[in-house]
């Protein structure tokens, strides 16, 4: 029997999306912002690829989705009010960073540049591995506390 090879994507791609679905509903606030590290990352280097190969339609979707979960996933999951004025002072630093990732990756994809995926990509390396660093098991620290309570509005749907 014969299974054209989109057929095989397709059934991969809805296999991985049950898969992240199924994560992100028993993950904590804290793995919720892990992943969406981790498919940011993913995005970039999908975009990555397929500049490489010319492929603008693609690349220009790969670009968007990264920006997507920039904007609406990690800054929208930043809380000002919690952790008190050095967590404040860190959501605007947080905020101010993601908006120059998402100006990078819009450059990125507008002047077909590589070198502007690396610096989006390694920007958020570096804040991804000191999010990984933080033990979820201390509320009380500033950079969890300023984070963690969105993340859980996310979760939950509210």
């Amino acid at each position: 029997m014969y299974t054209p090879p989109h057929a095989c994507a397709s059934g991969a791609n809805a296999y991985a999306k049950v898969g992240t679905e199924s994560g992100a509903m028993s993950a904590s606030p804290h793995q919720l912002i892990a992943m969406l590290f981790d498919g940011t990352k993913t995005a970039i280097t999908m975009a990555r690829h397929h500049m490489a190969n010319n492929e603008i339609s693609a690349k220009g979707n790969a670009i968007s989705k990264a920006i997507n979960i920039v904007d609406n996933g990690l800054k929208a999951s930043l809380d000002a009010g919690a952790g008190g004025k050095a967590g404040a002072e860190l959501v605007a630093n947080l905020g101010a960073l993601y908006d120059y990732v998402s100006q990078r990756l819009l450059f990125a994809n507008l002047r077909n540049d590589p070198a502007l995926l690396d610096e989006a990509d390694r920007l958020l390396d570096n804040i991804s591995a000191a999010w990984r660093d933080i033990a979820p098991q201390q509320p009380g620290d500033a950079a969890h506390a300023a984070v963690a309570p969105a993340t859980a509005r996310l979760s939950t749907g509210a």
